[in-house]
């Protein structure tokens, strides 16, 4: 459907004539925030979740005992829509990224919602802000964040009686930003365990991130922008890169490989690439994979709605220096553009 609605705080509600009337650098944004004009807002309280409302501000007002703050009570997601070369936005795979949030804000005792309060909170954070939308061909998207909190205030330690649903949204340009086909070297990260086992891996969780801070600014003073963790368990599996999953084709050219583990994070983007590769005649195998199988890939990429693929030249075990697998910068294949060019996403 086309965006439609009207706006309270706005004088006027903007249309789709209106996409890329920011006019920013589209060409030149990196994967950052830039201010824009407001952002969703739902509040669930006495059991039961309100309709929201867009709420033209970038800031917001709460309790400072709230559990957000003391206990991390708080699971996000991230998405991306595009300007379509037919004029119209579109929103990739939200259906999987509502999957996703569900399992989390039940992993973390935060109240579920409906689809419809999910999909109305996207539609209503972009619509409020299409001019911001990069225009097609720019190569830029912009970025979606619905997160949940824990937004009551209370000093014990138990699930909050209140959550806030927020969709915050900013456009972006490419995460690495090193050439239109970024190709970057990782490090093993070896002494931080991105998860525990029965933990939180599986689930987009804040502390998640908060936890993975501290590898990640080792790995870059050292000159490796992104590390790829090992199993917290025994520490001989590929897990996951901090930004994202783990993707490989095997030398032979048949397999596209990704790590079966109950600690890492489904990834909508690594999905979205297990039914696209099979397309193109690969097998797709979920297995573990020992590091020693590093050498054995033709190519290795991070996949994820941040990092999109991003092929990986290089991983370092910094130990001993010795670099576990090397792989060429190769060219994406024209029916890959083609497929991630013009995403099959839902009209916001």
């Amino acid at each position: 459907q086309e965006f439609v609605g009207e706006f309270a705080a706005m004088p006027e509600a903007p249309s789709l004539k209106d996409v890329g009337s920011a006019k920013l650098d589209w060409g030149n944004l990196r994967f950052d925030m830039t201010e824009v004009h407001g952002h969703f807002k739902a509040t669930f309280k006495d059991g039961a979740w309100d309709a929201g409302e867009v709420v033209y501000s970038q800031f917001i007002n709460m309790h400072v005992m709230s559990n957000v703050f003391h206990y991390g009570q708080s699971v996000f997601e991230g998405m991306k829509a595009f300007h379509c070369k037919d004029g119209r936005v579109r929103v990739f795979a939200d259906f999987k990224n509502y999957e996703r949030i569900s399992s989390s804000l039940e992993r973390v005792c935060l109240p579920t919602m409906s689809k419809e309060l999910w999909q109305r909170g996207i539609d209503e954070a972009v619509k409020a802000n299409l001019d911001f939308v990069p225009p097609y061909g720019s190569g830029a998207s912009l970025y979606i964040r619905p997160f949940v909190m824990g937004s009551s205030g209370h000093l014990g330690v138990h699930p909050s009686e209140e959550a806030t649903f927020i969709v915050a949204v900013s456009p972006v340009g490419a995460y690495f930003k090193t050439g239109s086909l970024p190709t970057i070297d990782g490090a093993i990260i070896e002494d931080f365990d991105r998860a525990a086992p029965r933990g939180t891996g599986h689930v987009k969780f804040a502390g998640n991130y908060a936890a993975g801070l501290k590898p990640q600014q080792s790995h870059k003073d050292k000159g490796f922008p992104i590390g790829l963790h090992l199993d917290p368990k025994e520490n001989k599996y590929l897990e996951e890169f901090n930004t994202s999953n783990f993707a490989a084709i095997t030398k032979d050219g048949r397999f596209y490989v990704t790590p079966d583990s109950s600690t890492i994070l489904p990834s909508v983007t690594n999905w979205c690439l297990t039914h696209l590769v099979k397309e193109h005649g690969y097998t797709v195998q979920r297995r573990p994979i020992p590091i020693d199988e590093l050498e054995e890939f033709a190519e290795v990429g991070a996949v994820g709605t941040a990092v999109v693929v991003t092929p990986i030249a290089s991983l370092t075990r910094p130990s001993d220096g010795k670099k576990m697998g090397i792989w060429p910068a190769k060219r994406v294949p024209e029916a890959s553009r083609r497929d991630f060019g013009n995403p099959k996403g839902r009209g916001a």
